[in-house]
């Protein structure tokens, strides 16, 4: 017996990979994928924004006069934007994370749900983050 295994002759395996480099443009991600990688984006960007938004708190409990340079920093319209970029981040990671949360449960595993609850996700942090954008630049 140790001679057939021995002499059998090895096979060389075939490598199977599920995407190719060049595939990579016709790949659907799922929606569940995506708004697991939005979870990742907005947790990098709130990291990175961090250092902006400290100097913004700094600046707003100084005093009243750096209080009042805060509130020219802040109606500026790129600060705006930054704020709102802010705003989604945190309302994505935030909503993500409770959805990870919940799946952690061992509650809505299925595809289906998992579906619907990706979307979701994208639908609450994407109304609250255009609700704040109408209220940031004085729709209302």
């Amino acid at each position: 017996m140790s001679e057939a295994v021995r002499g059998a002759p090895k096979k060389e395996r075939r490598e199977f990979r599920n995407i190719h480099v060049l595939e990579l443009s016709n790949y659907r991600l799922p929606l569940a994928g995506v708004v697991s990688i939005l979870h990742r984006i907005s947790g990098f960007l709130m990291f990175a924004l961090l250092p902006v938004v400290l100097y913004l708190l700094q600046l707003s409990i100084q005093s009243e006069i750096s209080f009042a340079y805060f509130q020219g920093i802040a109606s500026h319209w790129f600060a705006k934007l930054v704020i709102l970029a802010l705003v989604w981040a945190y309302m994505q990671h935030f909503c993500a994370g409770v959805r990870h949360l919940i799946m952690d449960t061992h509650v809505g595993l299925d595809k289906d749900s998992a579906r619907k609850s990706a979307a979701t996700v994208l639908v609450i942090s994407l109304i609250v983050t255009a609700l704040v954008a109408l209220k940031l630049f004085g729709v209302f």
